[in-house]
């Protein structure tokens, strides 16, 4: 009788021929727990999903209240459906007056793919401009602007009309110009090693994109949600996109993203064609009253208020000489060593002693510390024990 891991092996869909091939069964708070029973302290939040932790009850209610009243009913944007209206009602009345409507689809990469199509046919222009180290999914339109050549050479020709151009270097901001339908960056970027913009730089930005007629994407897909310490990145930041993306943290652990622009911006979806963008399951109406339940949790917690303490606190216990630098806003942090081969041996290390973390596509010799933001004190002092006592071993 071949194992569950075996199983996986042969009827699943390998990405590497090296996966990590943990296997859990049940999760809660920031554990995970394996078939022994052994506790995992997860630093990762499932990359960036698990901001409340794992089966948070008033999520987990939230969705078994939607399973007793509908499913899946029909393709987004034709029937009224109470999740889907409530959410995006929430979200619109947490953000910025300039962000008014809101297209839900099923994943970041989705979202982005929606947010690329709006802002050319919202400008009449072809050009996008995008960011090196930058990561935006694996679908062929967020490759085009992925800023790494070696994961997208493979799978070209993609999107005509991209280019790129270096995070905080304003001379570069002259390459975006009234031929640009939009600018799509990460608020703070994620697989480079978490990279956080400099304030004048992104206002800067933001100012060369209004004077161009040029939209505006953020990316917030890994940095909403009190990620950074404010329920959206770009607050440091004092500007406002004109089209957020979202995902990851949206759906409480469920699949959801969403981009979010003004109704002028959004309503060129309408026409010239109809039927602009669409899809049939996304804001599919469980995830929708999942991500309704996490987003009021968070809140009602006061989750985001706390974020900063606890980055204080990462910084302070994770010291030792083989840390190059710290990167990184609020729980969304990078710990830099000299190189790959390094950094590893310390991420299975700590994964053999119960912690999860991982390191970044575009920045492999760094560590990702990202756990989820109802983390306690006690563990992330324990977490950081293990951390520490991984670099000593091999130092």
């Amino acid at each position: 009788m071949p194992t569950l891991r075996q199983l996986f092996l042969t009827n699943n869909a390998q990405t590497t021929d090296f996966p990590l091939l943990l296997e859990f069964e049940r999760a809660e708070g920031v554990y995970m727990y394996d078939a022994q029973g052994k506790a995992f302290i997860d630093l990762i939040s499932g990359i960036g999903v698990s901001n409340l932790g794992h089966s948070n009850p008033y999520v987990i209610n939230a969705i078994k209240d939607q399973l007793d009243k509908y499913m899946h009913l029909m393709v987004y944007g034709e029937y009224v459906q109470t999740p889907q209206v409530r959410f995006a009602e929430k979200l619109v009345s947490l953000s910025p007056e300039s962000l008014q409507s809101v297209y839900f689809t099923n994943s970041g990469a989705e979202a982005v793919e929606g947010a690329l199509k709006l802002a050319k046919r919202f400008t009449g222009r072809q050009q996008i401009i995008a960011f090196h180290n930058s990561y935006h999914g694996s679908t062929h339109g967020a490759l085009s602007v992925m800023g790494n050549e070696e994961f997208k050479q493979a799978y070209r020709p993609l999107l005509p009309g991209v280019g790129f151009i270096g995070l905080n270097n304003f001379d570069d901001l002259n390459l975006i110009t009234h031929q640009t339908a939009c600018v799509i960056l990460e608020t703070v970027q994620g697989e480079a090693g978490v990279l956080v913009p400099d304030k004048a730089y992104m206002q800067a930005l933001r100012k060369r994109c209004t004077d161009q007629g040029v939209l505006l994407i953020l990316d917030e897909i890994q940095a909403a949600f009190g990620r950074t310490g404010r329920l959206f990145a770009f607050e440091h930041f004092g500007i406002v996109p004109d089209i957020l993306l979202l995902a990851k943290a949206l759906g409480g652990g469920m699949p959801v993203g969403a981009f979010i622009a003004s109704h002028g911006i959004m309503s060129a979806l309408k026409e010239n064609p109809i039927l602009g963008h669409i899809t049939t399951f996304g804001g599919h109406p469980v995830c929708c009253a999942a991500g309704l339940a996490a987003l009021e949790v968070l809140l009602a917690e006061d989750l985001i208020s706390q974020v900063a303490e606890k980055e204080a606190l990462f910084r302070k216990l994770l010291v030792h000489p083989s840390i190059k630098n710290i990167r990184g806003k609020g729980l969304m942090l990078a710990i830099e060593f000299a190189d790959f081969d390094l950094n590893k041996k310390i991420i299975d290390r700590c994964i053999e002693h119960g912690v999860i973390t991982d390191w970044f596509l575009h920045c492999s010799n760094a560590m990702r510390i990202a756990p989820p933001l109802v983390i306690t004190q006690a563990e992330i002092e324990k977490a950081c024990a293990v951390i520490v006592e991984a670099i000593s071993f091999y130092s």
